[in-house]
């Protein structure tokens, strides 16, 4: 006999619409949506009453830092903390030990992945300035793309010489997302800073990897997409001036779209004074009106998908000098319920909470059969409750570095259950740890 779920009384958040209805999963996908569905013996009955049933978040920028940077976090860890948080798909980046930067290391990480990921998963390959024959080898049908550090990078991940740009622009046979930050800006902000003996502090972050640093860098690239007609996705877009660069819009008349994080949503150069180092990422933090910025480009459409750039470290790592202090924060676990604050907070909808994490990435990336509740597509569900606090601490996070930058925040939602392929690996308080039942996303761009 399938194996069979019945939701019950759900507030069904989806394609613009909130509606009150049941669903059935069967097996690994949703076989009915209906606003009353009769109980079968073979049901197992979820009672949502007074409960959001959402697509689960796509977030299309995760570091997970396996293979080579374990002592971090893994698959395994992130991807539990993932689920956890009702992400039950991702995209990772290149950047770990090796880097990512061949099919052959491409394909060992999904291997990986195979064995460990509780949440469906695809991986990028990262751009170097020689590594263009492997570019045009990405299948864009079974790839989510090329990750090109448009500067300021670490090892052989930094692409700056103006003809391996146009190159990889003009050659990639699939959607090219960037990291944009000028690195001769960036160098230039810093021997500022040597040039007066001085010795730059965490508050100074945002001014030395600045709006001009990130601006000089996210032109060129809308600049290069242009001429060539690439398909170019920008991340973790921070600025006002930023903005400009994009159209409004519905994503899919976009051949270049732009990404927002959830912590340039949440915090603001503010809260360098009391989380120091803990908020230090690339890119930087920035102003309180930047942050402004960024959450009404969301309702006017001018960014398209919200995502996490989770990126964990060490506390020890996080506790040394600026200079020596990497850049990155765990987000994954806590994502979706800071995005219900900014619901609460009436700064936007449910509705468009529910567009930029699941359908735009689904759209943008062209997942197959994923990021919206219909009839036949996987059972990538999450339940949310929106009366019912979490508190977020240190010690209740999953992630494996085991620290949360939102420590001490009371959330006013929580993550009641969530559904991965139609298997539910997150009851509200444990993670099902079993046989993982997802599966490597496939893409659909024809």
């Amino acid at each position: 006999m399938k194996k069979s779920t019945l939701i019950k009384n759900a507030s069904i958040v989806n394609e613009g619409k909130v509606q009150e209805g049941d669903l059935r999963i069967v097996d690994q996908r949703i076989s009915q949506i209906d606003k009353s569905i009769a109980a079968k013996t073979c049901d197992q009955i979820v009672d949502a009453d007074g409960l959001f049933l959402l697509p689960g978040m796509i977030d299309d920028q995760v570091h997970f830092r396996e293979p080579g940077l374990t002592h971090k976090g893994t698959i395994a860890s992130e991807s539990k903390a993932a689920v956890a948080g009702g992400i039950t798909s991702y995209m990772e980046m290149p950047n770990v030990s090796p880097a990512t930067t061949s099919i052959d290391a491409l394909e060992r990480k999904f291997e990986l992945a195979a064995n460990s990921s509780l949440a469906n998963y695809s991986f990028y390959l990262g751009a170097t300035e020689d590594n263009l024959e492997q570019i045009k080898r990405l299948q864009p049908e079974q790839h989510c793309g090329v990750k090109v550090f448009m500067g300021a990078s670490t090892g052989d991940l930094l692409v700056e010489h103006p003809q391996a740009l146009d190159n990889i622009f003009r050659e990639s046979p699939g959607l090219i997302v960037t990291h944009c930050e000028s690195s001769p800006v960036i160098a230039y902000n810093l021997e500022a800073y040597r040039s007066r003996a001085q010795s730059p502090t965490i508050e100074d972050h945002p001014k030395i990897r600045s709006v001009e640093a990130c601006y000089a860098s996210s032109s060129y690239a809308v600049e290069l997409a242009k001429k060539y007609g690439s398909q170019l996705h920008v991340l973790h877009i921070t600025t006002q001036k930023e903005l400009a660069l994009f159209e409004a819009g519905p994503i899919q008349n976009k051949s270049i779209t732009a990404e927002a994080c959830v912590h340039h949503l949440w915090f603001c150069d503010d809260d360098y004074a009391r989380l120091g180092n803990l908020i230090k990422c690339n890119p930087a933090i920035k102003s309180q009106s930047d942050r402004e910025a960024l959450i009404k480009a969301l309702n006017s459409n001018k960014i398209d998908i919200i995502a996490t750039d989770h990126a964990p470290h060490t506390w020890q790592e996080k506790q040394g000098a600026y200079s020596q202090a990497p850049a990155g924060l765990p987000l994954v676990q806590h994502a979706l319920i800071s995005l219900f604050e900014h619901v609460k907070n009436q700064r936007f909808s449910i509705e468009l909470l529910v567009e930029k994490t699941a359908h735009n990435p689904a759209i943008r990336y062209g997942v197959n059969d994923r990021g919206f509740v219909r009839e036949g597509y996987y059972a990538d569900l999450v339940l949310v409750n929106t009366n019912k606090p979490t508190y977020a601490s240190h010690d209740n996070s999953y992630y494996h570095c085991a620290w949360t930058p939102f420590d001490g925040n009371e959330f006013s939602s929580s993550i009641e259950k969530t559904w991965v392929n139609g298997h539910q690996v997150f009851d509200g308080r444990v993670v099902s740890e079993q046989v993982p039942a997802s599966m490597r996303l496939s893409f659909n761009r024809k």
